[in-house]
């Protein structure tokens, strides 16, 4: 059961059963006051749990006053300038609740204390590449063995070829031309920033740092495209990619409670942000 991505106006939402949620990907700020009705409408006639959106800082009253509460942050999202927040309406108090927070502080706090530590170069017998057209079918393959549910279809290798077509780009970590590992930067050209986003690696493969040679790799390729905002929702459970972000120089800028359904759960959601002009 896939969510459904459509436009309002010049914005961008998702929504759907499959997050029992609607999450505003891109706010055109023309749109909002009107846009606002428009989520409540449809999340009471769909009985939605719960609606998040990234807006501009200076809409932030706005939605306070409509009763949405400021989960999260992202710093100079906007051109390198202006700061996005992540401001959320919970429509069921039970999905408010994180049940896991006090693991969630420690992956956080565990994260942080890694800061400082030296990265290895990429092992000789790994290569790391934009992937291309030709990769598709290992690429959903390598999708559908990771994630039981993941947020958007990215099993699916018509999905793939889309996107690749429109703004992201794909990253592999290769071991004698097998990919092994994953990830993706989702572009946002009008805004000069890019999501870290949809890393993976087989089971034999995990716990060899793959996802940080995939991320410095990525953000060389984004800085080279003049992209001046870096940031990730990363899965709050998992000390492994929270960690990955914390070594490359991400900061943490606050949790979505029980956001997203990857691998067959509701899950809670870390934001980390890097702007490379100020590294």
């Amino acid at each position: 059961m896939k969510d459904t991505i459509e436009k309002i106006g010049n914005s961008i939402i998702q929504h759907g059963r499959y997050n029992d949620r609607i999450y505003l990907m891109r706010s055109n700020p023309e749109d909002i006051p009107l846009l606002l009705d428009k989520l409540d409408a449809l999340a009471e006639k769909e009985s939605y749990s719960k609606i998040f959106t990234k807006v501009p800082e200076s809409f932030k009253e706005l939605l306070c006053d409509r009763d949405y509460l400021c989960e999260a942050s992202i710093p100079r999202y906007y051109d390198g300038k202006e700061n996005a927040v992540i401001m959320s309406k919970f429509l069921d108090d039970k999905r408010s609740i994180d049940c896991l927070n006090e693991m969630h502080e420690n992956v956080v706090t565990t994260a942080l204390s890694k800061r400082n530590d030296q990265q290895t170069n990429v092992p000789s017998e790994y290569s790391i590449r934009i992937c291309d057209k030709n990769d598709i079918t290992q690429m959903a393959d390598l999708y559908k063995k990771t994630f039981e549910t993941y947020p958007f279809p990215i099993h699916d290798p018509n999905y793939l070829l889309k996107t690749i077509e429109d703004n992201v780009v794909y990253f592999g970590a290769f071991k004698e031309e097998k990919i092994i590992a994953l990830s993706s930067s989702e572009i946002e050209y009008g805004h000069s920033n890019v999501e870290m986003t949809d890393f993976a690696t087989l089971p034999e493969f995990r716990g060899k740092g793959l996802s940080s040679y995939l991320l410095r790799k990525m953000e060389d390729e984004m800085k080279a495209k003049g992209i001046k905002t870096a940031y990730t929702i990363a899965r709050a459970s998992s000390y492994g990619m929270n960690i990955v972000f914390a070594k490359c120089g991400y900061e943490y800028y606050g949790r979505l409670v029980n956001n997203t359904n990857i691998s067959g759960n509701i899950e809670s959601m870390n934001i980390w942000y890097r702007n490379f002009q100020i590294d």
